[in-house]
């Protein structure tokens, strides 16, 4: 173990338009996960003398202290399982030399960690070792599968976080829930809140006062005796948005062990779902590079197909 000082970071242009706890990961190579966060917590981690949030998006010329910390000593990474290879390099629906669009499947979560050999962007730096700039543009929760953009160089991570920022990114799920669907469209517009349980667990509730904005849009597609596959486009990224706003309104996702039904789901479970029933279908964007419009479509995985197929039969 080797003890690192005090340091004083300036980002460079290179380096702007990257979060900060993903940078720090980076640059702290060998420091847990969780060590990263604490540092954040605590106030140790500073940008222009300031404390500021993990999910912050630095900035050039920003000023960063790095405190000391206790840095692993260097080891050969472990090797990528073969089984996970294959899957992950069937699993890209777009690639250029500027991003990458993978379907993600559901169970791998987008970073490791806490328990987690691999994930999605550890993964992905191994199948592309000379994409020394990889970084994930957006996230999905671990058990939610589909559309996941990572970007391949500093400029286009910029263009792609301005595209969310300002709206100009389409990102449509498909989702079943639990219930009678009343009426058509539905748009619900309910600020959340997130909060870290002391086991470390995240939690999202709605909160008039201290939340933050979160918009989604509503469409039923199919309608079942108690249950309804919906379409849902997203104006925020909120965490867990669909998953909250859907319990919010009677309407809890299939599958969600988190925030759903127990009776529902042990329905469902014995029907063969042994998932949370959200796919990320679809993104459309325009290129960071050329601005030519991308739309890329995820299908819908086979296990969520046949719990669809067993709907259809039971209500027939």
């Amino acid at each position: 173990m080797a003890e690192n000082g005090v340091r004083q970071w300036r980002v460079t242009g290179a380096e702007a338009g990257q979060r900060l706890d993903n940078f720090l990961l980076r640059v702290m190579k060998g420091v847990p996960r969780s060590h990263i966060y604490k540092i954040l917590r605590s106030g140790e981690v500073r940008v222009n003398k300031g404390r500021t949030r993990p999910h912050y998006h630095l900035t050039e010329g920003d000023i960063l202290r790095l405190p000391p910390v206790r840095v692993a000593a260097p080891s050969d990474p472990a090797v990528l399982p073969a089984h996970l290879h294959h899957q992950l390099e069937a699993a890209i629906l777009y690639e250029d030399d500027h991003l990458l669009v993978l379907d993600k499947p559901s169970g791998l979560a987008v970073h490791g960690g806490s328990g987690l050999s691999w994930g999605a962007i550890e993964a992905l730096r191994q199948l592309r070792p000379d994409a020394r700039e990889l970084e994930l543009a957006h996230r999905l929760d671990r058990d939610t599968s589909g559309c996941l953009i990572l970007s391949k160089k500093r400029s286009a991570l910029r263009a792609l976080h301005e595209a969310l920022r300002e709206g100009r990114m389409e990102k449509r799920y498909l989702a079943l829930a639990a219930g009678d669907w009343q009426g058509k469209t539905r748009s619900v517009h309910l600020a959340l809140r997130k909060n870290t349980l002391q086991s470390g667990e995240r939690m999202v509730r709605v909160d008039s006062v201290d939340g933050k904005a979160a918009h989604t849009h509503f469409l039923p597609l199919e309608r079942f005796p108690g249950a309804v596959l919906l379409q849902a486009d997203l104006d925020t990224g909120r965490t867990h948005q669909i998953r909250v706003h859907l319990q919010a309104i009677g309407h809890p996702v299939a599958g969600d062990e988190k925030y759903g039904d127990p009776a529902f789901n042990q329905r469902l479970r014995a029907w063969g779902l042994r998932r949370l029933f959200l796919h990320a279908a679809l993104i459309a964007f325009r290129h960071p590079q050329d601005g030519r419009p991308l739309r890329i479509e995820a299908p819908l995985p086979a296990e969520l197909r046949g719990v669809l197929a067993r709907l259809r039969t039971e209500s027939a």
